[in-house]
């Protein structure tokens, strides 16, 4: 049989397509097993955080201060939090009660430099942060103080979520007024003091200057990829403790 060139090119073309298919099944077949078992691996390690503490201190039920009351009317407030890569951290209040809207951002430095690419250096003073955007008569702010230290990250990490080094990566409240930083100052204290973790607190509470959106990419990030490897190793586990510990909290999207 003659082959001319198209033919060839294209034998050629389809052959190399089908080898490629043949070499990534075999990478995503050995590289689930490996997610798997590093995504079980990270579900028992992930258990040093207060709500595994054993002694219940911050159950739903049992906030480590006093909780303001829901307020009388339906409102919207909104909160910032920092508890390293955003992607997990969003995931987590998005699916909290009382929770209108999440988006992922950067606070702690300045307009020029609130993008991906300079935060991951770390030497922007930015944190990869979220705002929360609640329904004061819903939920408190204790209540999502709870769900940032029990579920959301680790405090007692300095500069540091899991895989994740540098400041840009540090545990911290930004504040939008007093009393906030009040609350979450005596949550902080209440929970060091409690003995509830084996080290201290080292969450920053920091005042709120700006908050800048992250790039269209990083919005609702676990939701539009559910199976990338980075989500499914750190990120799912998160979703399953706050559902598994704080059912009442918990709300399915």
């Amino acid at each position: 049989m003659h082959l001319n060139a198209d033919s060839i090119i294209k034998f050629e073309t389809d052959l190399k397509a089908r080898g490629e298919l043949i070499v990534e099944e075999l990478f995503m077949s050995f590289y689930s097993t490996q997610v798997l078992t590093v995504a079980l691996a990270f579900a028992v390690v992930s258990c040093n955080s207060i709500a595994n503490s054993g002694d219940g201190v911050l159950a739903a039920e049992n906030l480590p201060i006093a909780e303001s009351p829901l307020a009388p009317v339906k409102g919207e407030k909104t909160a910032v939090f920092a508890g390293g890569c955003f992607w997990g951290v969003e995931a987590v209040f998005e699916h909290t009660k009382g929770v209108i809207d999440v988006k992922s951002g950067y606070a702690g430095g300045d307009a020029k430099s609130a993008n991906y690419d300079d935060v991951s250096g770390g030497s922007t003073a930015h944190a990869e942060a979220v705002i929360v955007t609640y329904d004061p008569s819903q939920i408190t702010y204790e209540k999502l103080l709870l769900v940032f230290f029990s579920v959301a990250h680790d405090p007692t990490e300095l500069n540091r979520q899991g895989p994740d080094t540098g400041p840009q990566y540090r545990s911290a409240i930004f504040y939008a007024n007093e009393e906030e930083k009040k609350i979450a100052d005596s949550f902080i204290a209440a929970i060091d003091k409690s003995k509830a973790l084996s080290k201290p607190v080292v969450t920053k509470l920091e005042p709120l200057e700006k908050f800048y959106d992250a790039e269209k990419y990083h919005q609702d990030y676990l939701k539009r990829n559910p199976t990338q490897p980075y989500i499914v190793a750190h990120d799912l586990p998160k979703l399953e403790d706050l559902k598994t510990r704080f059912p009442e909290l918990y709300v399915k999207k």
